[in-house]
């Protein structure tokens, strides 16, 4: 993108009352930034939803001195912009009718023929949604996604860490522009996601920041991916809104079902109830409903060393597997076993040279 065409975006982008649905149809029936200030406002007025009251806001004698003042905190940062006209615009994003006209980037994000999906949830994830998400994230690695999230405390750091130690592509949705890192104790994870994937918001540097961004920043979460899979929630959070922006783009909805006396349950729970979300019981429930097809799949899940399991036993040793040393509450969980039960199974398992006890009431297999 040229730096004229580029300040002309950044120029429509602060329009004042604009907002990205009627930027986007102005885009669309000029076809591009540039040819949208070059145009005459008769030609504006037959723009859908373009009214006279906008006149003056596209005319602000100061758009472009703002725009030129950006663009030099761009160049001095290294930020690629893409533009919704753009060809390497993110074609699932480009559909939403809300989406950014104008996103900036920093890391290596290639969006290319590969399946994306969104892991949110919430701030005070539980070591339950921790051993979920990280089984999650292992699991789907023979499927090769694009894990992305919002970089947050708690669900949103836990899946990206877990996408880079599996050497998965990450992207983070940031809140604010690329002037400032929130949560600053995550600067220390910036370098490894840059390696990864990197970063996406549609703020300025000069954008105040405010807990509005969020919900900026969740339609981009949401729009970005195939399915957005929500972990752990309160009755009310972010992951909720960002589950009810993927409903309204008609993207699939994952809920890891709880307890119902689980706080951090309620809310995925609700989706669940409510039907605004599948419910997620185990990670192979992913491919399987979003119709994913890998030659490596098959070859993740650990082989049976003799058939002589019974089928509680298998679920067990698949699952350990599958995520290394677990603790035997999760097991349960995961396995939708009482505890006592898996306790057992995890003693035959033992006597049968399968799995060895930790400490703590961790397992794991005996060939790990």
């Amino acid at each position: 993108m040229s730096d004229s065409e580029l300040i002309a975006y950044l120029a429509l982008q602060k329009v004042s009352q604009l907002g990205d649905i009627l930027a986007k149809r102005l885009l669309l029936h000029f076809g591009s930034a540039k040819a949208v200030f070059e145009a005459s406002e008769s030609s504006w007025l037959r723009v859908q939803g373009f009214g006279t009251q906008m006149l003056k806001h596209l005319r602000a004698p100061d758009l472009f001195k703002m725009a030129e003042n950006e663009l030099r905190f761009i160049r001095a940062n290294k930020i690629y912009c893409k533009g919704i006209l753009c060809d390497d615009y993110p074609d699932r994003l480009r559909h939403c009718a809300d989406g950014p006209v104008l996103l900036f980037q920093k890391g290596r994000i290639t969006i290319r023929n590969q399946p994306v999906i969104s892991i949110v949830g919430t701030r005070r994830i539980t070591s339950r949604g921790i051993s979920f998400c990280r089984e999650l994230v292992n699991y789907l690695t023979a499927y090769n996604p694009i894990i992305v999230s919002g970089f947050a405390y708690g669900t949103d750091i836990t899946a990206q860490i877990a996408a880079v130690d599996r050497n998965l592509q990450t992207i983070a949705c940031l809140a604010h522009g690329f002037d400032q890192v929130y949560p600053r104790s995550h600067s220390t994870y910036m370098g490894a996601i840059m390696e990864h994937g990197g970063f996406l918001t549609d703020f300025w540097s000069t954008d105040n920041f405010e807990r509005t961004n969020f919900l900026k920043r969740n339609r981009i979460i949401a729009g970005l991916s195939e399915a957005t899979i929500v972990i752990e929630s309160a009755a009310k959070g972010g992951s909720l809104v960002t589950a009810d922006i993927a409903n309204s783009y008609n993207r699939e909805v994952f809920a890891v079902p709880g307890r119902v006396t689980d706080m951090m349950s309620e809310g995925c729970n609700n989706l669940i109830k409510t039907q605004q979300a599948h419910l997620l019981s185990s990670p192979e429930d992913i491919p399987v409903l979003l119709n994913w097809r890998s030659s490596k799949a098959d070859a993740a899940k650990p082989e049976l060393p003799f058939p002589s399991l019974d089928r509680e036993e298998e679920k067990i040793y698949r699952y350990i597997g599958r995520c290394g040393s677990v603790f035997i509450d999760d097991i349960a969980i995961a396995c939708d076993l009482p505890v006592h039960t898996t306790a057992s199974k995890l003693l035959s398992l033992e006597l049968k040279n399968l799995v060895r006890p930790l400490n703590g009431k961790f397992f794991e297999l005996m060939n790990q």
